[in-house]
């Protein structure tokens, strides 16, 4: 059975179980401050359990990709050492809101593993929740029960909280869970040790291949529990581990879920596969395998690799392989961009993400290896100096500080520095490399760290978002909780009817000021968390029950929502302009400017450019009226020609923003018609990543200001020119300069054919030849084209001239071409340099340096008559 057969049996059997199956969220989350990345199958599902949305159907089911490299649920350092973890993989699960609960859950799960997917029951161990009396939580009796009707008893196991207490975070839904384990060993191998003595002790032919999660019981921030108003089941099904156990592997690299991408690997490097746990080669293979997916399936969707927050993680995850194939596999140039095509042909037509954006990944990750190669190559030069600054002090220990600074400034991977520390009998202050790293991480910890309570509920309320129609509105306080971070205690607070737009969909969130006759509030951000919308406020109310006004910073409003506005007729110009190619990869979009990434390959010429910005200005001055459709079904925006974004979450029903020909999916705020924008005005056009370009601009207030500025400075180079025509006079100064520039040159010219006449007498024998050290004041380049005369017309000569021509030390050592083999420039620059505190270097004949100490040139003349 392939893995594609596999995956469409799971949904096939659920979709004839009346449960609705959906497509994969994306692994990157953009609207969730508790995650970064999709890490287990339930994520996409969470508002259902907390009650924040109501789930489009009681029963679903789904393959959804996930991603587990950070925080609680990190299998990053396991990926490639064994033959079961990874950084991406598939989530197969099927799941009830409020419908069937444990009876059903374990009928489905057994039914399938046994009965459509042939697994022998002799194979199959489950475990139940035995209960914890620190919590007063009883053993799940219940499970048992419906377990042992279909199981021999003594296939059931106790689990403890931690294996048999499935939680979503440190807060929310959780409850009591079974695991069901499969024995993957051999006849011979069961007889000499049962695998109820294996289950969850990390062996890897007896694991875990599905968990049935109960949802019951929601904790709250003080660590206590309470009963959910429903009940909830919330199922997750390894896939690749279910591939091995239905391909009859004995490792997850050996399903045909890996196999290809091995296969084209071994093609790339010319080294075998053979699977050997412990051989680096194989680890290496492993590692590439799995992170390519990673990092292809984050890129795909809308991750771009970069150097803070999610990006850096995909940046991480890319490096880890690109580091392990230069090591292991010996390969020196970017190859794993050419395993991309492989995997688009393997899951492209289940995840058609990677056939939409297959070019882009490609050219990132391209990209990514191309920088990061260049990265290990200066960090072996800056490695070179550190093992040779260790042995000339006759240590063997490299230091761990100066190992640090070379992982965390140059990126180079710390393993790498071991194994190239250990060829040269060498080794690496391990404590003063993990002290440094702790430092980082506390001081990361610090500046992340926050502490949030509970909520208080107050009387129940609806609780509305009216800022589309208002940036005023009469609201009471909801719900309110206490945060408190490195800058203080605030709280946030939840309003009845809120104006304030959080932040999302690239806009920044309101601003404003929460009062009644009594208090005012400065609201200091809005964001949105598990369908709520938060204010943060840097003090409680003393009567928190009042009825308040609240009111949206009005200017920050007006411009934040040009700027909105002016994005999506960017978005339409752009792909007018460059082609429909172009799709947009992220935005800022706030009151003092915007930023636009999108998809395109090359450079935006200037006359590009220019077209853009006077198609934007266009439809600003056609004074196109808003058209907005909110809640209609996503398919209806679709036939409208809405453009939904790839990397985006959308919900059955959406909201459409039209300007005319421009129609996309957008949830911020916009002007009512463009003719409130203004002006655009495009300030910057630059690289964000391989393949992706960005765009900055502004509009409105601050276009307006932007040409008051500019006419400003034109008033004042016209006076200072004396001339209405600032252009022309400029012209002519350029002009002047330029003449004054070659009188200066040719002035110099004379002034050192003078010196050469004056130097050559005062050449003195040392031994066997000439040496000349002189001081001057003479730029560099005179003194350069001097000292190659010189070399080449005196014989067994060297020359020193020590320059402090602009207040700046230089120092240039001939050595004439008879002496280049007995005596180096650049090693007797290397000694006189150090008196001016700088560095440089040449060849054998010539060299120069320079420094920062000018009082220093004293001390190099005396070092340099010494030689």
């Amino acid at each position: 059975m392939t893995s594609q057969e596999i995956r469409q049996k799971f949904l096939d059997y659920f979709k004839s179980k009346d449960h609705l199956i959906v497509p994969s969220a994306p692994i990157v989350l953009k609207d969730d401050p508790t995650l970064m990345f999709s890490n287990s199958g339930m994520t996409q599902f969470k508002d259902f359990f907390l009650g924040y949305k109501t789930p489009t159907a009681p029963r679903i089911a789904d393959t959804q990709k996930c991603l587990r490299v950070s925080g609680k649920h990190n299998d990053l350092d396991d990926v490639g050492r064994d033959t079961y973890h990874h950084t991406m993989f598939e989530m197969l699960g099927n799941w009830s809101f409020g419908d069937y609960f444990k009876k059903d859950a374990i009928a489905f799960a057994w039914e399938l593993l046994t009965g459509v997917y042939g697994i022998p029951k002799e194979n199959l161990y489950v475990t139940i929740f035995e209960g914890d009396a620190s919590e007063n939580l009883e053993r799940d009796q219940t499970a048992y029960d419906y377990w042992k009707a279909v199981i021999s008893e003594d296939r059931i196991i106790n689990g403890n909280k931690k294996d048999n207490f499935w939680e979503m975070g440190a807060s929310g839904p959780c409850g009591p869970c079974s695991e069901i384990h499969v024995d993957l060993r051999t006849p011979e191998e069961k007889a000499q040790v049962s695998g109820l003595e294996l289950v969850n002790n990390d062996h890897p032919q007896v694991v875990e291949v599905w968990n049935l999660v109960f949802m019951e019981f929601n904790r709250k921030a003080d660590g206590s529990l309470e009963k959910l108003p429903a009940q909830h089941v919330d199922t997750g099904m390894g896939f690749e581990r279910l591939c091995m156990a239905l391909q009859g592997k004995s490792s997850n690299y050996d399903t045909d879920v890996f196999t290809p991408l091995i296969a084209k690997v071994e093609e790339l490097s010319g080294k075998k596969y053979t699977g050997i746990l412990e051989d680096e080669k194989d680890i290496a293979i492993r590692v590439v395998v799995d992170h390519i997916r990673a990092v292809s399936f984050a890129i795909a969707d809308g991750q771009l690799p970069s150097n803070g927050g999610a990006g850096y993680v995909i940046r991480r995850i890319l490096r880890r392989g690109i580091s392990y194939s230069y090591r292991f596999l010996d390969i020196k140039e970017p190859f794993l961009y050419k395993l991309v095509a492989v995997l688009q042909e393997q899951m492209g037509s289940v995840f058609p993400e990677l056939e939409k954006q297959g070019k882009l990944v490609t050219e990132v990750i391209k990209s990514e290896e191309e920088s990061f190669l260049r990265t290990i190559e200066r960090g072996l030069i800056r490695l070179d100096s550190i093992i040779k600054e260790t042995q000339e002090k006759g240590e063997k220990t490299l230091a761990g500080d100066k190992i640090f600074e070379l992982y965390d400034t140059y990126g180079f991977p710390a393993d790498l520095s071991r194994i190239i520390a250990e060829e040269k009998q060498l080794t690496i202050d391990e404590e003063g490399f993990e002290k440094q790293m702790e430092i980082r991480v506390e001081d990361s910890r610090k500046d992340s760290a926050q502490k949030v309570y509970d909520w208080v509920n107050l009387e129940e309320r609806e609780e509305n978002f009216v800022g589309y129609d208002q940036i005023e509105a009469e609201t009471y306080i909801t719900r309110y909780r206490k945060v408190e971070n490195k800058d203080g205690e605030f709280y946030q607070v939840v309003l009845s009817n809120s104006p304030f737009y959080p932040e999302g969909g690239g806009q920044v969130g309101d601003k404003g000021v929460l009062e009644n006759g009594t208090e005012s509030f400065e609201v200091l951000e809005t964001k949105k968390e598990n369908g709520l919308i938060i204010s943060l406020i840097n003090k409680l109310p003393e009567n928190v029950t009042a009825s308040f006004i609240a009111k949206v910073d009005v200017t920050d409003r007006k411009n934040s929502q040009a700027n909105h506005s002016v994005t999506h007729l960017l978005h339409e110009a752009l792909r007018d302009v460059l082609g429909t190619h172009v799709e947009q990869k992220g935005s800022y979009v706030g009151p003092e400017y915007l930023r636009f990434d999108f998809s395109h390959f090359n450079k935006m010429t200037e006359e590009e450019l220019a077209l853009v910005e006077e198609k934007v200005n266009a439809k600003i001055k056609e004074s196109i009226a808003l058209q907005e459709f909110r809640n209609i079904p996503i398919q209806e925006a679709i036939d409208k020609g809405a453009m939904a974004l790839f990397g985006e979450k959308y919900g059955d029903s959406v909201r459409m923003i039209q300007f005319g020909s421009s129609k996309e999916l957008c949830g911020g705020t916009h002007v009512k018609n463009t003719s409130e924008i203004g002006h655009f005005k495009l300030t910057s056009e630059s690289s964000a990543a391989a393949g992706i370009r960005r765009i900055e601009a502004i509009s409105g207030d601050k276009s307006e200001e932007y040409f008051k500025n500019l006419e400003k400075q034109v008033l004042e180079l016209s006076q200072l020119l004396k001339s209405k025509d600032v252009v022309r006079s400029i012209e002519k100064l350029i002009e002047e300069n330029a003449a004054l520039k070659a009188e200066v040159e040719a002035f110099k010219k004379e002034k050192a054919k003078g010196e050469i006449g004056d130097w050559k007498g005062a050449y003195e024998q040392k031994g066997d030849k000439l040496i000349l050290v002189k001081r001057t004041s003479l730029d560099a380049g005179s003194v350069k084209d001097i000292v190659f005369q010189l070399k080449k017309e005196i014989p067994t000569s060297i020359t020193i001239i020590l320059s402090d021509a602009d207040g700046k030390p230089m120092i240039t050592v001939g050595v004439s071409d008879d002496l280049a083999g007995i005596y180096q420039a650049g090693a007797l620059i290397k000694e006189l340099a150090k008196e001016i505190q700088g560095g440089g270097g040449g060849n054998p004949g010539f060299a120069t340096a320079g420094g920062k100490n000018l009082d220093g040139l004293e001390n190099a003349y005396q070092k340099a008559l010494s030689i």
